[in-house]
């Protein structure tokens, strides 16, 4: 097949198309009953294009992402699988890849994630046998040429809207983004990055990509959140690499009678100047920590207007 993979979910449609896109995250239970998932993903259900599940977040166990991605499908919301690099040899990848694609999962998003020594089982042997480059290039091929690693052919769909992950910056002069790039050129459509509550810093970041070449070739989702608190704001700041959130979005939390109403509306605020960068695709919304937020975030950006 050729790769066009522009019309293959909802998510590659809205982006392809120009439509500013939300995406939001869910991290599966640590649950092996489905009712715990279908809870947390119903009310995201028509407000997010697509719904992420994580891969093992913060190298600690949860219920797998591609069987929360198939849960997903059978209830009508779509889902992005992220893929880590951590866990699992080229061999189980794929097979996972093909799975996932049985399944009728649509969007990858492969990233290559958190050392086992950061997580609670500190003497879990990392694989690491791929990165993220490199398994977004296997699964490229996997979709436009019908073919394994090794050439064998594969039967069936194979078309997968890949994705990679990024971190914002205030570019320095003679930024290049090189992993930016090798991940454009190893097939990556879109890219979901870290927590960026900087307009500005977004503004100037992406501004440097188009100069570069790599927007409109990669749609930008920036990862935002409704914060709970101050605290937690200082906490994602100093532990989360690449976070940036602004002194004055903290003192906002600080000083408000009611800081989880605030930090919705901060993060409500921010989509709307999001929405008028030239070059950013859309938002990719987390709340780990109070997850019933993301919705509420969503419903009050749309009932404000785009």
């Amino acid at each position: 097949m050729a790769d066009d993979t522009g019309d293959i979910s909802e998510l590659s449609r809205r982006l392809e198309r120009g439509q500013f896109t939300i995406t939001a995250e869910l991290v599966p239970p640590v649950s092996s009953d489905p009712a715990d998932l279908v809870r947390r993903a119903l009310p995201l259900k028509g407000l997010a294009t697509a719904v992420n599940v994580t891969d093992g977040a913060g190298a600690r166990v949860h219920l797998s992402s591609l069987a929360a991605a198939r849960i997903l499908v059978e209830q009508g919301v779509e889902p992005i699988l992220q893929m880590t690099c951590r866990d699992r040899n080229r061999l189980a990848l794929q097979g996972d890849l093909l799975g996932a694609l049985a399944f009728g999962v649509r969007n990858l998003l492969v990233v290559t994630g958190d050392d086992p020594k950061t997580g609670d089982q500190p003497d879990a042997k990392p694989v690491f046998d791929l990165d993220s480059t490199r398994l977004l290039a296997l699964a490229h091929r996997l979709g436009s040429e019908h073919r394994l690693a090794s050439g064998a052919p594969v039967h069936g769909p194979t078309a997968l809207y890949l994705g990679g992950a990024a971190l914002p910056l205030d570019p320095p002069a003679g930024w290049i983004a090189a992993d930016l790039a090798a991940k454009a050129d190893a097939g990556a459509r879109f890219v979901q990055t870290q927590f960026c509550m900087d307009a500005g810093v977004v503004r100037r970041w992406v501004a440097r990509l188009t100069e570069l070449g790599l927007i409109p070739r990669l749609k930008v989702l920036i990862g935002v959140a409704p914060l709970a608190s101050a605290r937690s704001a200082r906490w994602m700041r100093e532990r989360l690499y690449g976070t940036i959130i602004p002194d004055a979005v903290i003192a906002r939390l600080e000083h408000s009678p009611d800081p989880r109403r605030e930090g919705i509306a901060i993060c409500t605020e921010l989509l709307h100047e999001l929405a008028a960068i030239p070059g950013v695709a859309g938002a990719h919304i987390m709340a780990p920590a109070h997850p019933d937020a993301i919705p509420e975030t969503i419903a009050a950006f749309t009932a404000a207007g785009q």
